[in-house]
């Protein structure tokens, strides 16, 4: 029972219970108003058309494999293991024989084919597993060829088959004998989906054929060219609108060693002709063997200029400049035998830029290309560090210079935004009035949450920055547990408002690395995961997407009590104006665990009565992740918001990254 008394005291603490919990709410409430103003007749510096990019590298089976839509591995024979990938199959031994071959005096660059020899009509076939499978639609025709050179009648009965040996999909390409090399084709459409399908090539008639460079594609690539990409995954990065693409690398422009560097000129021409070398992320982590990873170069330069063009982006091609990874070999040219390696340098830019009459230009236009790609800048080196990488960047720099003073050069700061290496670069690069530093980061969320403010201290009157590798990392670098989950997206959201605040320093900034395949990646976070059919983009390229697609043409002052918005109460932000379409841009981080709402006052804007449009990328856990199964948990959600006056009111749940336009 309960008697009055204790009913009398329940009411009072009900009643305390309800006063202190006004007065929390009261206090939280404000605690959690503030008020922003953004001067929107203030444009500050211009953003770069550049500002916003993509950084790519053949890690994690990103070209091969992958961007590159080739299906067959091992094409050409030349792996260390000149059949890995590659299986006979007979139902009677002695059916037939297949001999790898050498011509290497012949042909130095691709030297080696096979030589399969068929005794009788029995069934003899060879199979290729592609990478990680082949990824087979139904529907979809595949385009078959080899190089051939047949010494008999041979047919090959061609065959893509499910893993359990169905066919789903099948044709005839019969091979006569010429006395000479030649190339043979045929197209066939395929029956069934599949996801880690195979080729079989059978074998009927007896006598000995030669076979090099097998491949298959898909119909379907980008633009529709033979021999070129994977659409899906082009698509992702066209949506981006990225300013640039920075490529071939990463660490593979340096390679384990000089002689496993990436050399452009071997990547141009003939595809049949290009050079294939090992992928130094083949054998980089023990605890991601990837025996199989090998650049076959099908994705090269051409490529890459072309991407660059169709995709709207200015190409940024890194050179190697006569020194290997630093963190494997640091192996270096003596400065006397580095001639070679600028040379490289110069007639890329020749190639790229160059008339048709010249060189290097006019092997451009005859792989298709005769106008100029319109190249402004590269880079020289990678992740370099060190006394020895001033000095090369000297003569490199020189020799550039006296012959095309308008390419702007981008240079190493080495591998760590802070420290002793750092320190060095960064004081010396400078003193030398370098054009461009590329700075990298590889840190925990809370590093970018700290560092939203890390360029509001830079010279304005030094070098433009180039924030040129940047993840979260949500377990620590090269943790197979790192994961692209919500949190560390929402970090380089916080941090990528203040390069964007910061625009008349920092010029270009792009996500690494790019791509992963889920069965034969190296390195993790990654901006877009992919298999062998489908793709997604992770909370982190939807963060890269709505900066580049919400970019302005100049800053605006945004301010909260006449400072810049750089984590206080949690928010971060920065402003933009687009003199195209007439908008302001708030971009806003509400990084803490409350909601906040934000009085946004828009100074001199023009009347108007139509509502700001809102974008809002937010999740229910900080741990949220996309998948290949539920590829847009994480994006963006698209909502209006009413303007009073020159006031806005947006709620900010938390945890939340806004983009709000509004019409001036």
């Amino acid at each position: 029972m309960v008697n009055n008394s204790q009913l009398r005291h329940r009411k009072r603490n009900r009643k305390k219970y309800f006063f202190y919990t006004l007065l929390f709410l009261s206090f939280f409430q404000h605690a959690t108003a503030q008020n922003l103003i953004v001067q929107t007749n203030k444009p500050g510096a211009p953003i770069q058309p550049t500002m916003w990019g993509i950084f790519f590298e053949d890690i994690n089976l990103a070209a091969d494999g992958g961007l590159y839509a080739e299906l067959v591995k091992n094409r050409s024979f030349e792996f260390t293991n000149p059949l890995m990938g590659w299986t006979e199959r007979s139902s009677v031994p002695g059916n037939g024989t297949v001999l790898v071959l050498n011509r290497s005096a012949e042909k130095p660059d691709n030297p080696r084919f096979i030589r399969v020899t068929h005794y009788a009509d029995g069934p003899y076939t060879l199979s290729n597993e592609g990478f990680r499978g082949m990824g087979i639609k139904a529907g979809e025709t595949y385009h078959f060829s080899v190089w051939d050179h047949a010494t008999a009648p041979i047919t090959l009965r061609l065959q893509l088959q499910s893993p359990d040996g169905r066919s789903i999909g099948a044709a005839t390409l019969p091979l006569n004998p010429t006395g000479t090399w030649k190339k043979d084709t045929v197209s066939f459409t395929a029956t069934t989906t599949d996801l880690h399908a195979h080729l079989s090539i059978g074998f009927e008639g007896q006598g000995a054929v030669d076979l090099d460079m097998i491949s298959l594609f898909p119909d379907h690539t980008w633009k529709q060219r033979p021999g070129g990409l994977r659409a899906d995954l082009v698509q992702l990065l066209a949506d981006m609108h990225p300013g640039f693409i920075r490529f071939p690398g990463g660490c593979i422009v340096e390679g384990r060693d000089l002689a496993n560097r990436y050399q452009w000129k071997k990547t141009v021409g003939k595809v049949e002709d290009r050079q294939l070398i090992i992928n130094r992320w083949n054998t980089e982590f023990a605890h991601r063997p990837t025996p199989d990873y090998f650049q076959s170069f099908g994705l090269g330069f051409f490529e890459y200029f072309q991407l660059a063009e169709d995709i709207g982006a200015q190409p940024l091609p890194i050179l190697n400049c006569g020194m290997a990874c630093q963190f494997n070999t640091s192996e270096v040219v003596p400065i006397p035998d580095i001639d070679p390696y600028i040379q490289d340098a110069l007639d890329l830019i020749e190639f790229a830029n160059g008339d048709a009459t010249t060189k290097w230009g006019g092997l451009r236009a005859a792989m298709g290309h005769p106008e100029p790609f319109h190249l402004k800048m590269m880079g020289v080196g990678n992740e370099q560090w060190g006394p020895q990488y001033v000095q090369r960047y000297r003569v490199f720099s020189k020799a550039i210079k006296a012959k095309y003073p308008g390419i702007l050069l981008v240079n190493s700061t080495g591998p760590d935004p802070n420290g002793e290496k750092f320190d060095f670069l960064n004081d010396t690069l400078r003193k030398l009035h370098a054009d461009i530093l590329d700075e990298h980061y590889y840190r925990k969320p809370d590093w970018f949450l700290q560092n939203a403010n890390r360029y509001d201290r830079y010279d304005r009157n030094g070098p433009a920055i180039f924030a040129g590798e940047y993840a979260a990392q949500s377990d620590k670098v090269v943790s197979v547990n790192n994961r692209n989950n919500w949190e560390c997206a929402l970090a380089e959201a916080a941090f990528m408002t203040g390069l964007e605040r910061n625009a008349d320093v920092v010029r270009m900034a792009s996500y690494a690395p790019l791509f992963a395949h889920v069965d034969g990646w190296q390195w993790a976070p990654d901006l877009i995961w992919f298999d062998n059919l489908r793709s997604y983009g992770t909370p982190d390229y939807y963060v890269q997407k709505l900066f580049a697609t919400n970019k302005g043409t100049a800053i605006l002052p945004l301010t909260l009590n006449g400072s810049p918005l750089t984590g206080q109460e949690g928010l971060y932000g920065s402003a933009t104006i687009d003199s195209a379409t007439h908008e302001v841009i708030i971009k806003l981080v509400n990084a803490a665990a409350k909601p906040q709402t934000p009085t946004i006052r828009l100074e001199d804007l023009r009347r108007t009565t139509t509502p700001a449009t809102v974008w809002t990328l937010t999740a229910a856990s900080p741990d949220a992740v996309n998948s290949l199964d539920n590829p847009m948990a994480v994006s963006p959600n698209h909502t209006t918001l009413p303007i009073h006056g020159k006031n806005l009111t947006p709620t900010l749940a938390p945890y939340t990254f806004s983009v709000i336009r509004i019409k001036n």
